[in-house]
């Protein structure tokens, strides 16, 4: 099979309810073919559906980001590997079972039902301050990004009037854009605040998760608070932007599409299907899931060598026919809970629990309380993230 490095990674979607056109070719064509990075360096793609889990699924395939040969996706990415704490994303076993499991139990589905009420509570709030606003009104600013940013302030211990500050700088980390220098600002700015935080709840630590993070790690004899901060900033970071997006997205969707909207508006519980099909259309966090690979093996027939980088291309295998039938549509009635949005294996997304029930209640009670919620601007003139690796939107102007 040919290494020959046609495409560049990563790409940009020209539509925003399909994957970058070349996606196809390359998972029908050449599904496991090499492409180039920004940094000028060169990658594995593995886009079909059985084998992006197989990679994500197989220890051969490492996900320390703090090894040089490390794929990197933006330029300067490798500026992160010098100094800082490890997370639970970058590690892998034995290290990576624990530090997941030591936190694993703020997101089990019975804590998330616990949280319930209260979640329906902030998106009630927010809807009555769209509601109370001028019109047309952004769904990002008063519902699709409040609710993620106040639910996961709340379950940290992070106060939510610092928002703009933490949201402002995310949002640098995630554009392809920004430079390297700025990149790396952004981050230890985001760093600093909440090691700073963390200092003032080990005076007397309150009943938030980073609180009893302090009190279980203390009595484990393992705290340490560089650590607990990396962890925070990763929670903070992945519990706001992605759900947010998710949000502004699927509500475009579902207005695009009355017939699918109208099934749940008819029977409300189809709507955790409904965001699973969402979850699959959309991909936001597409290649995230690149690994290193440790030890020679071969996925979909291509021998891939020790030392070689790997993206495992999510949105491709959420596209891919060979799992998903007619995969284009949109069919929220299609049962489409072995996507990959999550990932896949032992790093799938820790807060996928709460990401589902965030979406399932903005949407249930979004289209219940404005019924008669439209889009106040043609889709090809929305603003959407072409240029973030989470893809999304910026704004997003209804009316009802």
């Amino acid at each position: 099979m040919t290494t020959v490095e046609k495409h560049e990674f990563p790409m940009t979607r020209t539509c925003p309810f399909a994957p970058p056109p070349a996606y196809e070719e390359i998972r029908e064509e050449q599904p496991v073919s090499r492409v180039r990075l920004p940094d000028g360096g060169s990658a594995w793609v593995v886009s079909r559906h059985e084998d992006v889990r197989t990679v994500l699924n197989d220890r051969r395939f490492s996900a320390d980001r703090q090894h040089p040969d490390f794929p990197q996706l933006v330029k300067g990415g490798a500026a992160f590997r010098r100094d800082d704490e490890r997370t639970m994303l970058t590690m892998d076993a034995p290290e990576h079972g624990p530090a997941r499991k030591a936190v694993l139990g703020e997101f089990t589905v019975r804590r998330m039902e616990a949280l319930r009420p209260r979640i329906q509570e902030i998106v009630d709030g927010q809807i009555d301050a769209l509601l109370a606003g001028p019109k047309p009104g952004d769904l990002v600013e008063t519902l699709s990004l409040p609710v993620p940013s106040l639910v996961i302030c709340e379950m940290l211990g992070v106060p939510y009037a610092d928002h703009d500050f933490f949201q402002t700088h995310t949002a640098k980390l995630i554009k392809r854009s920004t430079t390297p220098e700025e990149r790396r600002a952004a981050f230890q700015t985001v760093r600093g605040y909440l090691s700073d935080l963390i200092a003032e709840k080990e005076q007397n630590p309150p009943d938030d998760l980073l609180g009893r993070q302090i009190v279980k790690l203390r009595e484990e004899g393992t705290y340490r608070r560089p650590a607990l901060a990396s962890l925070g900033f990763l929670l903070l970071v992945a519990g706001h932007e992605t759900t947010a997006n998710m949000i502004s997205l699927s509500t475009v969707a579902f207005l695009t599409n009355p017939d699918q909207l109208a099934l749940i508006k008819a029977d409300p519980g189809r709507t955790l299907d409904a965001v699973e099909e969402m979850l699959r259309y959309f991909t936001i966090v597409d290649a995230a899931t690149a690994r290193l690979c440790v030890e020679d093996i071969e996925v979909g027939g291509q021998l891939i060598r020790a030392g070689e980088g790997v993206l495992a291309l999510g949105y491709s295998a959420n596209r891919d026919p060979r799992a998903f039938d007619d995969p284009d549509a949109l069919d929220i009635e299609r049962g489409a809970r072995h996507h990959v949005a999550f990932g896949f294996g032992p790093h799938q997304c820790l807060g996928q629990n709460l990401a589902r029930m965030e979406l399932q209640i903005v949407f249930d009670t979004l289209f219940r309380r404005v019924p008669s919620l439209c889009l106040a601007a043609p889709v090809d003139d929305l603003p959407f993230k072409d240029d973030a690796n989470i893809y999304g939107l910026y704004r997003l102007p209804v009316t009802w």
